[in-house]
Protein backbone atom coordinates (compact mmCIF):
# COMPACT_ATOMS: atom_id res chain seq x y z
CA UNK A 1 0.00 0.00 0.00
CA UNK A 2 1.42 3.37 -1.03
CA UNK A 3 0.03 5.52 1.79
CA UNK A 4 -2.06 5.45 4.91
CA UNK A 5 -5.19 6.46 2.96
CA UNK A 6 -6.62 3.00 2.38
CA UNK A 7 -6.01 1.75 5.91
CA UNK A 8 -7.64 4.81 7.46
CA UNK A 9 -10.51 4.52 4.99
CA UNK A 10 -11.00 0.88 5.95
CA UNK A 11 -10.94 1.73 9.64
CA UNK A 12 -13.35 4.65 9.29
CA UNK A 13 -15.75 2.53 7.27
CA UNK A 14 -15.72 -0.24 9.87
CA UNK A 15 -16.16 2.33 12.64
CA UNK A 16 -19.14 3.94 10.93
CA UNK A 17 -20.77 0.54 10.43
CA UNK A 18 -20.09 -1.11 13.78
CA UNK A 19 -19.23 1.73 16.18
CA UNK A 20 -16.43 1.68 18.76
CA UNK A 21 -15.82 -1.88 19.93
CA UNK A 22 -14.60 -1.12 23.47
CA UNK A 23 -11.96 -3.84 23.34
CA UNK A 24 -9.94 -5.02 25.33
CA UNK A 25 -12.34 -5.95 28.16
CA UNK A 26 -11.00 -5.53 31.67
CA UNK A 27 -11.66 -3.35 34.71
CA UNK A 28 -7.98 -2.67 35.39
CA UNK A 29 -4.68 -2.88 33.47
CA UNK A 30 -3.74 -5.89 35.59
CA UNK A 31 -6.95 -7.69 34.64
CA UNK A 32 -6.18 -6.93 30.98
CA UNK A 33 -2.76 -8.55 31.35
CA UNK A 34 -4.14 -11.70 32.96
CA UNK A 35 -6.81 -11.84 30.27
CA UNK A 36 -4.17 -11.57 27.55
CA UNK A 37 -2.36 -14.57 29.02
CA UNK A 38 -5.51 -16.64 29.44
CA UNK A 39 -7.11 -15.95 26.06
CA UNK A 40 -4.59 -17.97 24.07
CA UNK A 41 -6.41 -20.80 22.23
CA UNK A 42 -9.72 -20.29 24.03
CA UNK A 43 -12.91 -18.25 23.71
CA UNK A 44 -13.31 -15.08 25.74
CA UNK A 45 -16.36 -16.55 27.50
CA UNK A 46 -14.12 -19.11 29.18
CA UNK A 47 -11.56 -16.43 30.03
CA UNK A 48 -14.29 -14.42 31.76
CA UNK A 49 -15.14 -17.41 33.94
CA UNK A 50 -11.52 -17.72 35.03
CA UNK A 51 -11.21 -13.97 35.67
CA UNK A 52 -14.36 -14.09 37.78
CA UNK A 53 -12.97 -17.00 39.82
CA UNK A 54 -9.80 -15.03 40.55
CA UNK A 55 -11.92 -12.05 41.59
CA UNK A 56 -14.16 -14.10 43.85
CA UNK A 57 -11.25 -15.42 45.87
CA UNK A 58 -9.78 -11.92 46.01
CA UNK A 59 -6.42 -12.50 44.32
CA UNK A 60 -6.78 -10.51 41.11
CA UNK A 61 -4.24 -8.01 42.39
CA UNK A 62 -0.47 -8.04 41.78
CA UNK A 63 0.58 -8.38 45.41
CA UNK A 64 -1.86 -11.20 46.16
CA UNK A 65 -1.43 -13.19 42.95
CA UNK A 66 2.36 -12.97 43.27
CA UNK A 67 2.19 -14.93 46.54
CA UNK A 68 0.21 -17.79 45.03
CA UNK A 69 1.77 -20.98 43.70
CA UNK A 70 0.95 -22.46 40.32
CA UNK A 71 -0.95 -25.25 42.06
CA UNK A 72 -3.24 -22.66 43.66
CA UNK A 73 -3.81 -20.68 40.48
CA UNK A 74 -4.48 -23.57 38.09
CA UNK A 75 -7.82 -24.80 39.55
CA UNK A 76 -9.22 -21.27 39.37
CA UNK A 77 -8.56 -20.97 35.64
CA UNK A 78 -9.73 -24.47 34.72
CA UNK A 79 -12.26 -23.03 32.25
CA UNK A 80 -9.38 -22.05 29.94
CA UNK A 81 -7.53 -24.62 27.86
CA UNK A 82 -4.07 -25.73 29.01
CA UNK A 83 -4.76 -24.17 32.39
CA UNK A 84 -1.71 -25.69 34.09
CA UNK A 85 0.56 -24.14 31.47
CA UNK A 86 -1.29 -20.83 31.71
CA UNK A 87 -1.00 -20.83 35.48
CA UNK A 88 2.75 -21.19 35.03
CA UNK A 89 2.76 -18.30 32.54
CA UNK A 90 0.91 -16.14 35.06
CA UNK A 91 3.47 -17.07 37.68
CA UNK A 92 6.29 -16.29 35.26
CA UNK A 93 4.82 -12.84 34.64
CA UNK A 94 4.31 -12.17 38.34
CA UNK A 95 7.94 -13.04 39.05
CA UNK A 96 9.02 -10.75 36.21
CA UNK A 97 6.85 -7.87 37.45
CA UNK A 98 8.25 -8.02 40.96
CA UNK A 99 11.85 -8.76 39.95
CA UNK A 100 12.01 -5.96 37.38
CA UNK A 101 9.55 -3.35 38.67
CA UNK A 102 8.91 -4.11 42.34
CA UNK A 103 5.38 -5.22 41.46
CA UNK A 104 4.44 -1.82 40.02
CA UNK A 105 2.50 -1.82 36.75
CA UNK A 106 3.06 1.92 36.52
CA UNK A 107 6.85 1.48 36.62
CA UNK A 108 6.53 -1.22 33.97
CA UNK A 109 4.38 1.00 31.77
CA UNK A 110 6.83 3.88 32.12
CA UNK A 111 9.57 1.74 30.58
CA UNK A 112 10.67 2.52 27.01
CA UNK A 113 8.35 0.65 24.64
CA UNK A 114 10.95 -1.38 22.73
CA UNK A 115 12.94 -2.19 25.86
CA UNK A 116 9.79 -3.39 27.63
CA UNK A 117 8.70 -5.38 24.58
CA UNK A 118 12.00 -7.24 24.47
CA UNK A 119 11.84 -7.94 28.21
CA UNK A 120 8.31 -9.31 27.96
CA UNK A 121 9.22 -11.52 25.01
CA UNK A 122 11.85 -13.17 27.19
CA UNK A 123 9.20 -14.39 29.64
CA UNK A 124 8.76 -18.10 29.03
CA UNK A 125 5.51 -18.79 27.19
CA UNK A 126 4.98 -15.22 25.96
CA UNK A 127 4.61 -14.70 22.21
CA UNK A 128 4.38 -11.52 20.19
CA UNK A 129 0.58 -11.26 20.15
CA UNK A 130 0.33 -11.65 23.93
CA UNK A 131 3.14 -9.16 24.54
CA UNK A 132 1.75 -6.57 22.15
CA UNK A 133 -1.74 -6.92 23.64
CA UNK A 134 -0.22 -6.12 27.03
CA UNK A 135 1.71 -3.17 25.62
CA UNK A 136 -1.28 -1.68 23.81
CA UNK A 137 -4.21 -2.42 26.10
CA UNK A 138 -2.59 -2.43 29.55
CA UNK A 139 0.38 -0.07 29.11
CA UNK A 140 -1.15 2.31 26.53
CA UNK A 141 1.78 1.91 24.16
CA UNK A 142 1.19 2.58 20.42
CA UNK A 143 1.94 -0.97 19.28
CA UNK A 144 -0.34 -2.61 16.71
CA UNK A 145 -1.54 -6.11 17.63
CA UNK A 146 -1.57 -8.72 14.87
CA UNK A 147 -3.70 -11.85 15.11
CA UNK A 148 -5.12 -14.58 12.88
CA UNK A 149 -8.05 -12.36 11.87
CA UNK A 150 -5.66 -9.64 10.67
CA UNK A 151 -3.78 -12.13 8.49
CA UNK A 152 -6.98 -13.60 7.08
CA UNK A 153 -8.78 -10.36 6.21
CA UNK A 154 -5.87 -8.41 4.77
CA UNK A 155 -4.30 -11.30 2.85
CA UNK A 156 -7.65 -11.90 1.16
CA UNK A 157 -7.53 -8.31 -0.05
CA UNK A 158 -3.93 -8.70 -1.16
CA UNK A 159 -2.71 -5.97 1.16
CA UNK A 160 -0.36 -8.46 2.80
CA UNK A 161 0.90 -11.79 1.48
CA UNK A 162 -0.53 -15.01 2.89
CA UNK A 163 2.90 -16.03 4.14
CA UNK A 164 3.73 -12.70 5.79
CA UNK A 165 5.15 -12.99 9.28
CA UNK A 166 4.10 -11.14 12.41
CA UNK A 167 6.78 -8.43 12.18
CA UNK A 168 6.09 -7.75 8.51
CA UNK A 169 2.35 -7.35 9.08
CA UNK A 170 2.86 -5.18 12.15
CA UNK A 171 5.30 -2.96 10.24
CA UNK A 172 2.74 -2.59 7.45
CA UNK A 173 0.12 -1.23 9.85
CA UNK A 174 2.42 0.87 11.99
CA UNK A 175 4.16 2.29 8.93
CA UNK A 176 0.89 3.35 7.29
CA UNK A 177 -1.07 4.64 10.27
CA UNK A 178 -0.52 7.46 12.78
CA UNK A 179 0.99 6.23 16.05
CA UNK A 180 -2.14 6.47 18.16
CA UNK A 181 -3.18 4.13 20.97
CA UNK A 182 -6.91 4.74 20.53
CA UNK A 183 -6.72 4.14 16.78
CA UNK A 184 -4.63 0.99 17.13
CA UNK A 185 -6.82 -0.52 19.83
CA UNK A 186 -10.13 0.11 18.09
CA UNK A 187 -8.83 -0.85 14.63
CA UNK A 188 -7.65 -4.17 16.04
CA UNK A 189 -11.05 -4.63 17.67
CA UNK A 190 -12.81 -3.83 14.38
CA UNK A 191 -10.72 -6.47 12.61
CA UNK A 192 -11.55 -9.04 15.28
CA UNK A 193 -15.24 -8.26 14.92
CA UNK A 194 -15.06 -8.53 11.13
CA UNK A 195 -13.08 -11.77 11.25
CA UNK A 196 -15.33 -13.43 13.81
CA UNK A 197 -18.65 -12.50 12.27
CA UNK A 198 -18.22 -11.86 8.53
CA UNK A 199 -14.78 -12.66 7.10
CA UNK A 200 -14.84 -16.16 8.56
CA UNK A 201 -13.26 -19.32 7.17
CA UNK A 202 -16.40 -19.50 5.02
CA UNK A 203 -17.15 -15.77 4.74
CA UNK A 204 -20.26 -13.85 3.79
CA UNK A 205 -18.61 -11.55 1.26
CA UNK A 206 -21.91 -9.91 0.31
CA UNK A 207 -22.03 -7.99 3.59
CA UNK A 208 -18.30 -7.29 4.01
CA UNK A 209 -17.83 -3.62 4.81
CA UNK A 210 -14.37 -3.50 3.25
CA UNK A 211 -15.71 -4.84 -0.04
CA UNK A 212 -17.98 -1.81 -0.26
CA UNK A 213 -15.03 0.59 -0.14
CA UNK A 214 -13.46 1.75 -3.38
CA UNK A 215 -9.99 0.52 -2.43
CA UNK A 216 -7.16 -0.17 -4.87
CA UNK A 217 -7.63 -3.93 -4.61
CA UNK A 218 -10.45 -6.43 -4.36
CA UNK A 219 -10.99 -9.42 -2.09
CA UNK A 220 -9.36 -12.46 -3.70
CA UNK A 221 -11.77 -14.83 -1.93
CA UNK A 222 -14.85 -12.95 -3.18
CA UNK A 223 -13.47 -12.83 -6.73
CA UNK A 224 -12.81 -16.57 -6.77
CA UNK A 225 -16.29 -17.28 -5.37
CA UNK A 226 -17.85 -15.06 -8.02
CA UNK A 227 -16.00 -16.88 -10.82
CA UNK A 228 -17.04 -20.28 -9.47
CA UNK A 229 -20.69 -19.22 -9.33
CA UNK A 230 -20.73 -17.74 -12.85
Amino acid sequence: MESDTDLLLIYESLLSRFGHQGWWPGDTPFEVIIGAILTQSVSWVNVEKAIQNLKEVGILEPGKLYKKDVSEIAPLIRSTRFYHEKAQKIKNFMNFLFDEYDGSLQKMSDEDTEILRQKLLKIKGFGEETVDSILLYACNKPVFVVDAYTKRVFSRYGLITEGAGYKEIQAFFMGNLPQDVTLYSDFHAQIVNLGKNICKTSPDCTICQIKKINTRTQCRFASETSKNNS
